[in-house]
């Protein structure tokens, strides 16, 4: 099918695969027959209407388009469709096997350097510290991506901002069409992207539902899967690091109270409580500091907590933490924490423009 569809592309230059893919756009939006005057109002081709009723004609030639009766503009053929769908597969696939490989790259590095901040500030402060790895929040659906796995299952790729990937397998009850599928696309990421869950609301959803027709529980389940993407419900990861330091001050050093934070520390779990309080707390220079009872975890309620809210890019925000003594010493820590989050803001984006110079150069190549 591949080879097929590329003996297809080498027939047609730029401008008919952009005037083919603006017929079959535009005839999947109206159902109507296209004609050359509607197709030279929506390409960026600035082309007359007789230079594109000649386009049009060599693509009828060779296949791609047929009128449907003298007088008519013209529809999209199975081939063209082919065509359409399988250049776009292409283009998807290639966007997210690229994300999986930049993502895999910096999530190998941030592993090893979330958990070098852990240990560096437990050494700097002598006090314990928790770093979350960066989460998505406020994220906005960046794409879909449906293809056909057998005629039983779709698989819905979903790509939200921070270029996290979520891929749901979809059933069907019988199989769907190279037509149906592209249709679902295209209504899909016409009114999806771009938006926040807030944005996907009730009224919105009943018009994807009765757009999609017959297809509305297939939109239905897609819709359930976005929303999940979006949400993040992903257990969020948990660096520690120097939780015996509480044991050299004696107010915390108590039996009960000590075996209370050490088994925090130990178990992580409940240490996503501080991301979520940060992130939802922080101000402009994203320092929180927490006193006593206004610690969010109950084991640190004679401790105190300050944070930082990092972010590597909008949305994909993560959080550092310093727990000590209520009379810890502030100045320090808030200072090292500054520090520590300019430092791994800027790690990250000496990575991110290193590997977008890196890409620059190969395409030159």
């Amino acid at each position: 099918m591949a080879k097929q569809t590329k003996q297809s592309e080498d027939k047609l230059d730029d401008r008919k695969l952009k005037i083919l893919h603006a017929v079959i756009r535009t005839y999947l939006e109206t159902g109507e027959p296209v004609g050359s005057r509607t197709i030279s109002k929506y390409t960026d081709l600035n082309l007359s209407s007789a230079t594109i009723r000649n386009e049009m004609s060599d693509l009828e030639e060779l296949g791609f388009i047929i009128q449907p009766h003298t007088s008519a503009g013209r529809i999209p053929t199975d081939k063209a469709y082919r065509l359409y769908v399988d250049t776009m597969m292409d283009e998807k696939n290639k966007e997210i096997d690229e994300l999986r490989g930049k993502l895999s790259d910096v999530e190998e590095k941030m592993d090893l350097v979330l958990k070098n901040v852990a240990k560096v500030l437990a050494v700097n402060t002598n006090y314990a510290t928790v770093v979350t790895a960066p989460a998505i929040h406020g994220n906005k659906l960046k794409f879909i991506q449906l293809s056909k796995v057998d005629d039983a299952q779709i698989l819905a790729t979903i790509v939200v901002e921070g270029n996290v990937i979520r891929n749901n397998m979809i059933p069907v009850d019988e199989p769907l069409s190279d037509e149906t599928m592209l249709k679902l696309n295209i209504l899909l990421n016409t009114h999806l992207t771009g938006m926040s869950l807030d944005d996907i609301n009730l009224g919105m959803i009943t018009l994807l539902k009765e757009q999609a027709g017959i297809h509305a529980g297939i939109v239905g389940e897609i819709l359930d899967a976005v929303a999940q993407a979006i949400r993040g419900d992903e257990d969020l990861e948990v660096y520690t690091s120097g939780a015996n330091n509480i044991l050299k001050y004696p107010e915390l050093a108590d039996k009960q109270k000590a075996g209370a934070l050490i088994n925090t520390f130990e178990e992580k779990k409940s240490l996503a409580k501080i991301a979520e309080e940060t992130l939802d707390d922080a101000g402009e220079t994203g320092i929180q500091v927490y006193i006593g009872d206004e610690a969010p975890i109950e084991s640190m309620k004679d401790c105190s907590v300050v944070t930082a809210t990092y972010e590597l890019e909008e949305g994909m925000r993560g959080s550092i933490a310093i727990v000590g003594p209520k009379r810890m010493d502030y100045d320090k820590v808030v200072g090292a924490l500054k520090t520590m989050k300019d430092e791994l803001e800027s790690i990250y984006k000496k990575k991110d423009n290193a590997a977008s110079k890196k890409k620059s150069a190969k395409k030159k190549e």
